[in-house]
């Protein structure tokens, strides 16, 4: 057996070679059609490109608006924090991703007030709700906020915004 004897076995289809003639059934306009773009070279269509009709995107309806600058907090309770830690614990983010309490460990923390709290507890968070601030030092726990120079950029934004629209407001 020679190279030029190896043939694959697997079946595949000869390519369409256009453009050789009229006798192939492919020659003259080579299977573009008449005229315009489609027919000339280096035209390419979009993938979502339907035919000049208005694409689907520009026919569905739009609603809402989505916030580029909002935070997703990962919320925990104080209910939570009464059953797994005992008085004078420190808490913190790493400690309740240790424990399995948080699920996603990129996204910040914040401790809401849904349910009692009778321990003493030193938490350590990104922010916290008012009444559980309120309800965790009723105890004598400390809360301590975590400072993000990202969200203060944001609050101090917010506040530069809110003053000039009050300055604007005197005028």
């Amino acid at each position: 057996m020679k190279l030029h004897d190896l043939h694959n076995t697997v079946p595949r289809q000869a390519r369409k070679r256009v453009g050789r003639g009229d006798g192939s059934g492919h020659g003259r306009t080579a299977g573009r059609g008449d005229k315009g773009a489609g027919a000339r070279t280096g035209h390419t269509n979009r993938p979502y490109f339907e035919g000049g009709q208005i694409p689907l995107i520009r026919r569905l309806p739009k609603r809402g608006f989505k916030n580029p600058n909002h935070i997703e907090y990962e919320v925990i309770n104080l209910a939570e924090l009464e059953e797994l830690f005992e008085a004078g614990t420190e808490v913190n983010a790493q400690v309740l991703q240790e424990r399995g309490v948080m699920k996603k460990g990129d996204r910040p923390l914040k401790i809401l007030a849904d349910g009692e709290l009778t321990k003493a507890l030193k938490i350590t968070a990104d922010k916290f709700s008012a009444s559980a601030k309120q309800k965790i030092e009723a105890v004598g726990g400390s809360c301590t906020v975590i400072e993000h120079p990202v969200y203060n950029e944001m609050e101090r934004r917010a506040a530069r915004k809110a003053a000039a629209a009050a300055e604007a407001k005197k005028d």
